[in-house]
């Protein structure tokens, strides 16, 4: 969740916190800035926020954006490296108090989603993020991840069975929510009649990765939090008592030189694994369709060559990103091109600007299903210790349902252009109907 930085009531709040002043593109202290063209509340910039990026990287390399209180890094090298420096952190608190920090805790009331998101590996820092990550990685295997690939298949058929029977429909609703939905059930053992449950809470709750979410939408979470957090308490009670194959036994198992996952950090782990492997796929999903149906020449190679398939895929995700921004708070003074960006800052690591930076990848606004892989190293899946753990499954997941459509279905087509969901961090059409 992004915090509003607390702003002295006698201080103007566009003052840039590392010069005390309103800065320009010039870096004078009045005039029109590069952050004005970032406007992650705007429906039109939500849906091509790309020429927006494209001012940010001519302009400079750090930006200060009033709105959120955070500094914009719009660069693909910065991106890169600043997710690997341990200067900075997803969490603060394994160093500092909130108020040594200068920082307000979050109010009480939000406890029961602090809680949950707090004890998930994604934000934490090390020592305790490494604890975690490497007993989940003692459950959450390679071999795991390649054992499912025939249910994948089998689901994502399933599911695509019926679209192209009815001769078309809702492709978000009916294949890209339910199949990662249904992969990561499948995983942790969740009994069919409760996997309806799965997909509210976890929308309810990541309503509060965009920026600045509204007090309702933190109360959804809320409630969110609640019933998730006590429905897989109530599971892994069951599993504990009579273990199976899947994935939360595997996790009650799992063990390092004695110890072993909290039943908090259990709950985190599996609620992480939900949202964030689901979100993300859901997104590069319909994006990915969406690219291919406007660049029409694209979608005939790949259904020329099946084989382009796993670099498509990678493309899709570098075109189109389906996480736009990342944010990381700083513990320690850093630099970045030459403006200070003192500790106690938050910054917003841009990743759809990242990924369309020149300075990395040749012709960045072209799609291109061939692109070579040295030329596609994006960043959509992030850096760092905080790579995500889920990203073999993710890639599985997309090759299932974009082999199946595309060997089962062909001549799929866009019935018109999507409407958008109002979220610009995790970002991606509200739904996407297409026809045969």
């Amino acid at each position: 969740m992004t915090s509003s930085p607390d702003t002295d009531p006698g201080t103007d709040s566009r003052t840039d916190p590392g010069t005390g002043r309103t800065p320009d593109a010039d870096g004078r202290p009045d005039g029109p800035r590069p952050a004005d063209a970032f406007d992650p509340w705007s429906p039109s910039f939500v849906v091509d926020p790309y020429p927006a990026y494209d001012v940010l990287r001519e302009a400079g390399r750090a930006h200060w954006f009033a709105r959120s209180g955070q500094w914009l890094i719009p660069h693909y090298a910065d991106v890169s490296g600043l997710l690997r420096d341990r200067r900075l952190g997803r969490t603060y608190l394994h160093r500092f108090t909130h108020e040594e920090f200068g920082r307000q805790a979050p109010p009480p009331e939000y406890e029961p989603f602090t809680v949950l998101n707090g004890e998930g590996m994604l934000d934490l820092e090390d020592p305790a993020h490494g604890r975690i990550r490497r007993l989940v990685a003692k459950a959450f295997t390679p071999r795991m991840v390649e054992d499912m690939v025939p249910t994948v298949r089998r689901l994502a058929a399933e599911l695509i069975g019926p679209l192209r029977a009815d001769g078309g429909g809702d492709l978000l609703a009916r294949v890209a929510e339910p199949l990662p939905v249904a992969v990561i059930a499948e995983m942790l053992g969740i009994p069919p009649a409760d996997r309806d449950l799965l997909r509210p809470w976890s929308a309810a709750i990541c309503g509060m990765y965009e920026l600045d979410p509204p007090p309702e939408t933190a109360r959804r979470a809320v409630r969110a939090s609640e019933e998730f957090s006590a429905y897989l308490r109530g599971l892994i009670a069951a599993r504990r008592r009579d273990p199976g194959e899947d994935l939360i036994s595997a996790l009650i198992a799992a063990h390092d030189d004695g110890d072993q996952l909290t039943e908090q950090e259990m709950v985190s782990t599996v609620v992480l694994l939900l949202n964030a492997g689901h979100e993300a796929t859901v997104n590069t999903t319909t994006l990915g369709w969406l690219a291919l149906f406007h660049h029409p020449e694209q979608l005939r190679a790949l259904y020329e060559r099946p084989d382009l398939l796993p670099g498509a895929i990678e493309e899709m995700l570098r075109y189109d990103t389906p996480l736009q921004l990342f944010e990381r708070w700083v513990l320690d003074d850093i630099e970045v091109g030459g403006t200070l960006i003192p500790r106690g800052s938050e910054v917003a690591l841009l990743f759809g600007s990242a990924n369309h930076d020149p300075a990395r990848f040749a012709d960045p606004h072209r799609f291109d299903i061939t692109r070579p892989a040295a030329d596609n190293k994006h960043v959509s899946f992030g850096a760092g210790i905080h790579y995500c753990l889920g990203a073999p499954l993710a890639r599985v997941e997309l090759a299932a349902s974009f082999g199946t459509l595309l060997r089962d279905a062909p001549g799929m087509r866009l019935v018109e252009e999507p409407p958008w969901r109002d979220g610009y961090v995790i970002r991606g059409p509200r739904e996407m109907l297409v026809t045969w």
